[in-house]
């Protein structure tokens, strides 16, 4: 299993300065049953993540958790860094600046309503740049440290 999923509850257990027994408790779960989520034993239910994110103010972690742990989070979701908030407000202004020069090609694109077929690749481009953005703009919005 992806290292990354099995700290995910960690990471935001201990940014919210809990120890397993004291989340636990306010979670209404076991120790154990904690633990395994940590090591990614198992899957905490939505429900579970819902009240992590509440107790541990870390509303990213809900976003991560859809991301990481359901195929259409892998599909749809893009990645975001919650860890750097001035990387992430720089990459915000460098993606707005690609989504800026893509533009002129997407209006073309999309004046008439449809993808023609000699337009499916730059179509691709620009949705991978309009991506790219709103995986920046959400890395902004789920900073760890905004509540």
């Amino acid at each position: 299993m992806n290292r990354r999923y099995r700290s995910i509850y960690q990471l935001a257990r201990n940014n919210a300065g809990l120890t397993q027994l004291g989340a636990a408790e306010m979670l209404n779960i076991s120790v154990r049953s904690l633990a395994d989520y940590e090591s990614g034993a198992t899957i905490p239910h939505g429900d579970i993540v819902y009240d992590m994110a509440d107790i541990y103010n870390a509303k990213w972690l809900g976003y991560e958790h859809l991301r990481i742990s359901t195929k259409v989070g892998q599909r749809c979701l893009p990645k975001i860094n919650i860890s750097d908030l001035a990387q992430s407000v720089l990459s915000l202004q460098k993606e707005s600046i690609d989504v800026e020069n893509v533009k002129p090609c997407m209006i073309k694109i999309a004046s008439n309503g449809r993808i023609d077929e000699h337009e499916v690749q730059r179509w691709e481009e620009v949705t991978k740049e309009i991506l790219e953005m709103a995986g920046a703009a959400l890395s902004v919005v789920y900073h760890k440290g905004v509540t």
